[in-house]
This record gives C-alpha cells, structure tokens and sequence, in this order.
C-alpha cells in the first residue's frame, strides 16, 4: 500500500500540548509545510512564503559537491526550539527528515552532520527541501527552505511593437513566451499570447520574413537537441501559419540545438534562459 506524502513525516514528532509563552508561540500567520510535522518542542520564529522564487540548493553528485538552483512557489521557515525542552543535536534533527523523506520514496541528495537536501515527489511535481541545523547555546535553531518545482507563469510577453523594435535594431528578437513541456515539442496552451503576438508583427509588416529558430539547452545529447528544436521551431511556423493564417513562405524554421548560448548551461537559470525561440530578420538587402 502505497502512503500518501502527508503521512510522511508522522514518525518525526508528537506535538507538545502545553500551554507556552506568547514569545514561543508560532508567529502570526505561519504553518507548517503540508505532510511535515516539526521536531517536538519547537516553535515557528520565522515563516515566509513566496509565489515563485528560486532558491540554490547544495547536492552531491559522483561524489562531489555542486549547487542546483530550482525554480518555483518557496517557502522559508526557522523552528527554535522551546525552553525547557531537551536539545536534541544536530545530526539527531537531519536524520529525523531523512529518514522521514526517504519512507516515502524520496530521495537524500546532501548529506552532512548539520544539513541535508532531499526531494520527494508531491501531487505529480518535485518538492525540494534544504535543511540546516544550528548549534547555539540557546538551543538547535532549525532552518527550511522549501521550493515546489514548477515553470514561471509568463505574465508580460513582448509585444508586436516591441518585438518589431528589436529585429529593426539587431535583426533578431528572442521570445521566451513560446513554451513547451521538457523533451517535447507541443506548444503549450500558455504560449497562445507570445504566438499572437508574433502574428500582429507579421501582419503588421507584411514585407518581413523570418526564419523561426529553436534553442534548447545542453541536458540532452547534441543530436536529441538538434532535433528536438527543429521539430519545436516547425510547431510554431505550423501554429502560425493554422491559426493565424500567416503565409508558410514567409517563414523557415531551423533548428540551432544548443549551438548558441546566451547563459551558462551551468546552472539552472542559465539553462531556461538558453531554451528559447528567435526570430531573426530574412533580409535579402
């Protein structure tokens, strides 16, 4: 029988009933993250929660350490722990998360006596937790910081003057409001606003022509890449041309893999910066 993540973490605590000073109470409006109980006889001192951030989490990869930036809704939380109540020691609080994470299938990516990062799977995204545990003499202060995965919503995209702007100026414009799920070549449904803009450019300017590029990062093979942006290039030409009737011979897709960076593929942000399509100007003078 497969238990749900919010039994996860049952084992980790048995909340203190008592009565305790308003100092040690948990400040006004925090919570505890859905499924995980805190260590016994602490208290929430700190709490803020973000809508989309990014947080760079340690991890160890063929045994060496290296940092990950993950993107997506954040959740920053400090426990200190209550008067009168034993300390528990730093590895004793790692361990409990640990081992709490990996009854459910999660997974421990850092590992050290006063830290650990560990990822577990959550209503089909990836929860990734950082844990870091304090030594002071008034007691073991707990720090969380907690990122649910997930893409950016794109709120502003360039307009069709903004975008005519910049292809006059450089002769290419790069669109980051045409999305696609990861390995795929669909558009997704939110790229409906970048698209539509692309089209008023177009019909804007009728003379232009232009050849829409795909980028993608350098996660995959380099021949999974070239393919995978030309088949996301046509999905956009193909798009354009079905649902806004732009002329195909006005367009020409081509795939550039991830032949022309504009980040480091080093990290995360990098990555999503260099996964893009462009526009760039057919001029024949």
């Amino acid at each position: 029988m497969v238990r749900s993540f919010c039994g996860m973490f049952v084992g980790l605590v048995a909340l203190v009933a008592a009565p305790f000073a308003f100092a040690q109470a948990d400040i006004e409006g925090s919570k505890d993250y859905p499924g995980i109980t805190r260590m016994p006889g602490y208290y929430i001192a700190d709490y803020k929660e973000t809508a989309f951030d990014s947080y760079t989490f340690t991890v160890k990869e063929g045994g060496k350490e290296k940092e990950q930036a993950v993107e997506g809704r954040r959740y920053d939380l400090r426990y200190n722990l209550k008067d009168n109540v034993t300390q528990p020691s730093q590895l004793q609080v790692v361990r409990n998360y640990q081992n709490a994470a990996r009854a459910v299938g999660g997974q421990v990516l850092y590992d050290s006596p006063e830290a650990t990062t560990f990822r577990v799977a959550k209503g089909g995204k990836e929860v990734w937790f950082s844990v870091s545990v304090g030594n002071q003499p008034s007691g073991v202060p707990i720090f969380m910081v907690i990122i649910e995965k997930e893409a950016m919503k794109q709120d502003v995209t360039l307009d069709a003057q903004a975008m005519a702007h910049d292809i006059g100026e450089a002769g290419r414009v790069a669109v980051y409001g045409i999305l696609f799920d990861t390995g795929k070549s669909d558009l997704k449904p939110e790229s409906a606003p970048a698209l539509t803009e692309i089209a008023k450019l177009l019909q804007q300017n009728p003379s232009l022509k232009v050849c829409v590029v795909g980028h993608t990062d350098m996660v995959a093979d380099l021949a999974t890449n070239i393919k995978l942006s030309q088949a996301r290039a046509q999905s956009v030409v193909n798009a354009l041309v079905s649902q806004h009737g732009i002329a195909a011979a006005r367009l020409i897709p081509y795939g550039a893999g991830p032949y022309a960076p504009v980040a480091s593929n080093r990290t995360e942000e990098g990555r999503a910066k260099n996964r893009r399509v462009e526009l760039v100007e057919m001029a024949t003078r």
